[in-house]
């Protein structure tokens, strides 16, 4: 089990109080492809977005088992709502310790940041600083942000590395939300495109890249890649527990047609939700103990040695998959009801399958992992980013 303190059970209290605002709006935020302001300030008022963040900048430094545990408990009552709040606490852990020159853009607690690092845009120096030029994919949250960070290289800059990357941070109004989001998991968290054209930011504007700030942080201690997967796996822990909640609720009030007993009674529906409840904590409790032995290590100033990184990257693929196979198992033993537009599993079956398409825990990289394990090195994604 997770060693929680008592304050970070506040943490969790705070999370679980959301979730009857967060499940009202969920509807809507599949329709309107984002997340509803109400909801997203709701987690703002309650200090979620920072909950990584350093503490110059109102932030927590929590954790990163207690960031888990809420992004967890959030998704659980709506994946769309637990992705927007993952990608926020990493934007503001990650990219928040660079942000030393220009704090005042998130001086206000309530003002919510979103980034992407899906594309790379330019910055050319100019009179007054740098002038932005870019278009960027899966900007997640960004409906509710007061700031963006951009990923940029330097161009015209001599002797400047063409590997290496920037975040030039705009404020509302700079920025231009292109509509792309037109998919079918996950709708609700407003991933559309963001586009800059010819935005002159201040030097004090263009800061270090994904953990690579000057500000006081304990999250920097962690190397990025593995950071990176922490809480990408905690939505899915929290997406199919819902699905385990949903698939209790349907079985306690369904009589399958050509049947003359509820669900609950079918051997068939007991053993699926037996193997998923099995499949569920079983990865859940190793994601958690090997990312509390992670924090352990770098927490203390040690470094991380090649099999707890390709351990790190074991579980999270492991776990979203068994996520899946959780969802996958309850939609067997469901019959039809959950095939219904409405009907919780039916959202959530395309929601789980959005998560282990993502780079940082998808089954991809089994064989670099492989390597690591059996003493070849770390490689691919595995050697860092």
């Amino acid at each position: 089990m997770p060693k929680f303190t008592v304050e970070d059970k506040e943490w969790l209290n705070h999370a679980e109080s959301l979730h009857e605002i967060i499940r009202a709006h969920a509807a809507k935020a599949e329709e309107q492809r984002h997340l509803p302001n109400s909801v997203a300030v709701a987690m703002a008022k309650n200090g979620l977005y920072r909950l990584g963040a350093p503490l110059a900048i109102d932030g927590a430094d929590a954790k990163p088992i207690v960031q888990m545990a809420v992004i967890e408990a959030i998704s659980r009552a709506d994946g769309s709502t637990g992705w927007n709040l993952m990608i926020g606490i990493e934007t503001f852990a990650l990219v928040g310790p660079s942000m030393a020159t220009c704090a005042e853009m998130i001086a206000d607690p309530l003002t919510i940041m979103a980034s992407s690092t899906a594309a790379v845009g330019e910055a050319v120096p100019c009179e007054g600083g740098w002038l932005i030029n870019g278009q960027w994919q899966f900007a997640s949250g960004v409906h509710n942000a007061g700031v963006f960070g951009a990923t940029v290289r330097k161009i015209g800059v001599a002797n400047e590395p063409a590997e290496k990357r920037y975040y030039a941070i705009l404020p509302k109004g700079k920025f231009e939300i292109v509509d792309t989001w037109n998919v079918s998991g996950l709708r609700g968290s407003g991933s559309h495109d963001v586009r800059i054209e010819n935005q002159i930011v201040a030097n004090s504007h263009l800061v270090a890249t994904l953990g690579h700030g000057s500000m006081p942080s304990k999250q920097l201690a962690i190397p990025l890649n593995v950071r990176l997967t922490f809480n990408k796996i905690a939505v899915a822990l929290g997406i199919a527990r819902a699905a385990i909640d949903s698939f209790i609720e349907l079985a306690h009030g369904k009589v399958p047609r050509f049947a003359n007993k509820k669900l609950k009674d079918r051997p068939f529906a007991q053993r699926q939700l037996a193997k998923a409840e099995a499949r569920l904590r079983t990865n859940r409790a190793a994601v958690y103990e090997h990312t509390e032995h992670v924090t352990d290590i770098c927490f203390s100033g040690n470094k991380l040695n090649d099999e707890d990184i390709a351990v790190a990257h074991l579980l999270a693929s492991e776990a979203t998959t068994g996520c899946v196979y959780v969802v996958e198992s309850l939609l067997e033993a469901s019959g039809t009801t959950a095939n219904y537009l409405g009907h919780p599993l039916e959202k959530i079956a395309r929601d789980i399958r959005v998560i282990r398409q993502h780079t940082t825990v998808s089954p991809q990289h089994i064989d670099h992992i492989g390597q690591a394990l059996i003493g070849n090195g770390l490689n691919g994604f595995l050697r860092g980013v």
